[in-house]
């Protein structure tokens, strides 16, 4: 524990036999911690980890608009040789070009091996109908086979509905969250890029928006909580995003086949690649 290691003197790190003496893997990776520095106290940062097993560092990072060329810098600084390559995550698409012509030789120039330029995919930062329900407790009125949806957006129903419709729109793969009395802005949703309805206040909806929901194969949820209450939940859930979804298992593994550059990887870890069983 924390108190535990606070009252060490001097703290003791855990064993990292296991990883060292690892011998009939040709390849063991091991997941770091979020930063550079965290996990020092118990003695298991990334550099602490890195140099108690005497392993290269594949670090990924997300892009910063302002920061990232900093923070690749100064975590190769700190990681030294040890820092085999990096990969830059959820890059949005209007910045990529310039990251590719302008950042990437940079960083190369450097002496930092630039294996992948990583997209940003809004199904990554998405969450499931499913876990929505789940956090909101909420009673599913309908479409409960349908709660593998995604949900890529947030949005709040409490303006008029020629407002509403202009700003449903915009979204895309939304949760709508509005009051169970608005049947307005509750078929104005359905018209637009809705995948969940969560309707406040425990007001059961209209008949004629469960029929529509139905024929639209678009859940209903309905909670106690008021407005405010529920959409504060929900976005909390965007930031807790698990990968845990088979569509986003696929879309990782598509994004690293199209974008990660494995052959230069394993050429930076002196690994020759598998021969190819004979058929």
């Amino acid at each position: 524990t924390i108190t535990a290691q606070l009252e060490s003197n001097p703290p003791s790190p855990p064993s990292l036999e296991t990883y060292r003496n690892a011998q009939e893997e040709d390849l063991l990776i091991i997941e770091g911690p979020g930063n550079l520095y965290e996990g020092s106290l118990f003695g298991i940062s990334l550099p602490q980890i890195a140099d108690a097993i005497s392993a290269p560092i594949l670090l990924v990072t997300r892009f910063h608009p302002l920061a990232v060329a900093d923070i690749l810098i100064g975590a190769q600084q700190r990681l030294g040789s040890r820092l085999a390559g990096v990969i830059i995550n959820d890059i949005p698409a209007g910045r990529l070009e310039q990251i590719e012509t302008q950042l990437k030789p940079f960083l190369e120039r450097q002496g930092m091996p630039v294996l992948a330029l990583l997209p940003q995919v809004p199904l990554m930062r998405s969450i499931s109908v499913r876990e929505i329900a789940s956090r909101l407790n909420a009673e599913v009125l309908c479409s409960k086979d349908r709660l593998d949806l995604m949900v890529e957006t947030l949005t709040i129903g409490a303006m008029n509905v020629n407002s509403a419709l202009r700003y449903f729109r915009k979204g895309t793969n939304m949760a709508v969250v509005t009051g169970g009395d608005r049947t307005d802005l509750q078929l104005a949703a359905l018209e637009t890029s809705t995948h969940c309805l969560v309707l406040t206040g425990h007001i059961p909806p209209s008949p004629e928006i469960v029929a529509r929901a139905i024929d639209l194969e678009v859940p209903i949820l309905a909670v106690d909580s008021d407005t405010l209450t529920t959409v504060e939940t929900i976005d909390e859930l965007f930031g807790q995003v698990q990968i845990h979804e088979p569509s986003k298992a696929a879309c990782i593994r598509d994004l690293m086949n199209e974008h990660f550059d494995l052959r230069r990887l394993m050429q930076i870890l002196d690994l020759k690649p598998l021969a190819a069983s004979p058929s």
